[in-house]
């Protein structure tokens, strides 16, 4: 029976009257069933009674009283499914999904010759398919995705179905060669066979499929054509397997083709100008291979009249300028051209794109000026462009996109202040200026960004005094401001604003990377059976952080934010700051790098350092830090060897270098003799040298002010 019919037939059978008797045998049946429901006041609570119609998810016979359809799914069911189940002779359609169904499939379901679908996906049976399911010859549907303990080799039966149309054994634990029996299967339409390990070379069908998902195994060899598929096949997803080779000009030969997704294989060479699709075509993805020469000028045959959504190249070796024809794909949601070796402008025409939402072109070699026809994308809510050659400074036009949430221009040449150009982005979340040549001070119109989560204006120009605003975002995550040029103390209010600093947030895995790198990932979701629109989705991989290094901050460390429960790292290294390391540190849990080196903080090593479990990564060199380090191995600082490095006064135990003298004492640079005494006062020196330095330079820099100087110099009157 052909696909399109499956609902028909489940609609059908789960509206049989069932107002007549519920055959006593059946009845049994069901209670026994019953018992193995976690949930007993939820929908089960409505099995009673001797009528079929008053039964959740039971379906009866008009005449027998025979059940004919469970529709089961979710309903809390736990455990081994039951044999008795097979008792129900009459079963046309078995819905079991989306419990907690563990063990085997039972054997005896080969009894139910009756059966035309079965389901027990996203439950957790294990071990092989019994061969005694061959004996279902009427079965239409078999779907067992999402039980990943179901493995060992796909029988060579189960292309032995007469009327099979649909088999989905996703998300398993599959392992060997797709059966020749399956490539074979007349009656087979719709074929899902993604993320599990199968292995072998990637051979054509010879059925008109209707969707083919193989995604997610270890398949290899080249692309066929699909020819018995040219004017049935909508879905064709091959992607994260090991397919080499070019992509034959045939494969656009696929007149009905919605979704084309050979992401994340081998494929390479240059993209055929005969590959053109049909006007059918949603999502094209080739992204994670080694595909070279141009981005092609046509996709598709009409771009007037082009469906596409989403276009993903990325990740692979395309050269030249991008195409205006780009342009003219009107339909467009999504343009992921990252990490290729793009040159030239970005092209004024990409504006046209007026249902454009997420636009990367980041990890190129694009010149010339941000375009102010981006400001015609009004439901733009991504932006990448980061690592680029761009220049010039940030068009107020760019004001215009309010519903952006993703602004990512990091590693570029952009020059100016901001936020200036971009306070009305008010939907702003994630802002990454990293790595530009942005100058002057912090304004405040980011405030105007309350939903900020990531900000990195990291290695620029920045100058001024750290803001008394800056920690009072209630999202804030992750906030880099290192290496710039900034003065003054470290706020010491508003570090109870952000709900992920202290550890209130949604807790994400700890990322070891750059944090200007993939910091947001999207995804794509297209609803192909409805509506057939396709909708994005990002998540924030970044860690819970703040980095202020490389600055020129001075005064103590602020005790509220030594302490914030939630911080998984903090860099506040090559400053000036001074005093002592709070106590409050051993408070930060889920700490796992803290580099406080190469300022000028004094007294002794916090003892709670020693506590914090999670900590990996520690760095208090080059400070003026004293007294005794204990180095046994249950104090746990061990673990962090040059940790300690250019503090005279401090003394570490079990070094070559005792701990017996003048240092051990002391907790203080003041207050320890010998050469502690000397470097506490050396710290001491340099801090008050850098402080009249820094006195100087602000006052002349103050002094350069036009405004000021009139004031300062006006005639006064006595």
């Amino acid at each position: 029976m052909p696909v399109i019919l499956f609902h028909l037939l489940v609609f059908i059978a789960s509206s049989a009257s069932a107002g007549g008797e519920l055959n006593l045998g059946d009845h049994s049946v069901l209670l026994n069933l019953r018992f193995l429901s976690t949930n007993p006041t939820g929908r089960i609570a409505s099995w009673n009674g001797s009528s079929c119609g008053g039964w959740a998810g039971v379906s009866c016979d008009n005449a027998t009283g025979r059940v004919v359809a469970l529709h089961l799914a979710g309903f809390g069911f736990s455990g081994l499914i039951p044999p008795t189940l097979c008792n129900l002779s009459f079963l046309q359609t078995a819905i079991l999904s989306d419990n907690a169904f563990s063990g085997t499939i039972p054997p005896c379901f080969g009894r139910l010759r009756s059966l035309i679908i079965l389901d027990i996906g996203r439950n957790q049976i294990h071990g092989p398919l019994p061969p005694q399911l061959a004996r279902l010859r009427r079965l239409e549907a078999l779907l067992l995705p999402n039980n990943p303990n179901l493995g060992g080799r796909i029988p060579e039966w189960i292309g032995s179905f007469p009327a099979l149309a649909k088999l989905d054994l996703s998300s398993n634990s599959l392992e060997g060669q797709i059966p020749a029996s399956v490539l074979d299967l007349r009656s087979l339409r719709v074929l899902d066979l993604s993320s599990n390990r199968l292995t072998g070379m990637l051979k054509d069908f010879s059925q008109p499929l209707a969707s083919l998902n193989l995604a997610s195994n270890q398949l290899s060899g080249t692309l066929p054509c699909f020819s018995a598929s040219s004017i049935s096949l909508f879905l064709l997803n091959l992607a994260g397997n090991s397919i080499v080779g070019g992509i034959p000009s045939c494969i656009s030969s696929l007149r009905a083709l919605n979704l084309l997704n050979l992401s994340s294989n081998g494929l390479e060479f240059r993209i055929s100008p005969r590959l053109i699709f049909s006007d059918r075509l949603l999502v094209l993805d080739l992204s994670y291979n080694a595909l070279s020469g141009p981005v092609p000028r046509g996709i598709v045959e009409h771009s007037d009249r082009s469906a596409l959504l989403l276009l993903d190249l990325s990740h692979n070796q395309l050269s030249g300028e991008l195409p205006p024809e780009i342009a003219e794909l009107r339909s467009l949601l999504g343009l992921f051209l990252s990490h290729n070796r793009l040159t030239g402008d970005i092209p004024s025409a990409i504006g046209n794109l007026t249902y454009l939402q997420a636009l990367d072109l980041s990890y190129n070699s694009l010149s010339g000026q941000i375009p102010v026809s981006l400001a015609g994308c009004f439901q733009l809510w991504q932006l990448k462009l980061s690592h680029n050659n761009l220049s010039g400074t940030l068009r107020p036009e760019l004001d215009a996109l309010d519903s952006l949430r993703i602004l990512d221009l990091a590693a570029n040449r952009i020059s100016g202040e901001i936020p200036l150009p971009l306070a009305g982005c008010k939907s702003l979340e994630v802002v990454d200026l990293s790595s530009n040549n942005i100058a002057g001070e912090l304004s405040g119109a980011i405030l105007n960004w309350q939903n900020l989560r990531l900000l990195s204006l990291a290695g620029n120009k920045l100058s001024g005094n750290l803001p008394d605003w800056l920690f009072s975002f209630h999202f804030l995550r992750s906030l880099d401001l290192s290496h710039n040029n900034l003065l003054g103390f470290i706020p010491g209010g508003d570090f109870n604003r952000s709900y992920d600093f202290t550890g209130d947030g949604r807790d994400l895995p700890f990322q070891d990377g750059d944090l200007t790198g993939e910091a947001a990932v999207v995804w794509a979701v297209l609803d192909l059976k409805g509506s057939r629109q396709l909708e994005l989705h990002y998540e924030l991989n970044s860690v819970v952080g703040i980095d202020l290094a490389g600055n020129s901050l001075h005064g103590d460390i602020p005790h509220g934010l030594v302490g914030l429960k939630g911080l998984e790292y903090l860099n506040l290294s090559y400053n000036h700051l001074i005093g002592r390391i709070p106590a409050s540190l051993q408070k930060m849990g889920r700490l796992r790098k803290l580099d406080l080196s190469h300022n000028l903080l004094s007294g002794g090593v916090p003892m709670g350092i020693s506590q914090m479990r999670e900590l990996e990564e520690l760095n208090l060199s080059y400070n003026c830090l004293t007294g005794e380090v204990p180095a046994r191995e249950e104090a746990g600082l061990w673990r962090f060897p040059g940790a300690f490095a250019g503090n005279p006064g401090l003394c570490l135990e079990g070094s070559s270098i005792g701990c017996d003298g003048e240092a051990a004492k002391g907790n203080s640079p003041a207050g320890s003799g010998g050469d502690a005494g000397e470097e506490g006062w050396m710290c001491m020196g340099a801090y008050w040298v850098s402080a009249a330095a820094s006195f100087y330079l602000s006052s002349m820099g103050f002094m350069c002010l036009p405004k000021v100087r009139v004031y300062v110099f006006r005639k006064q009157d006595f």
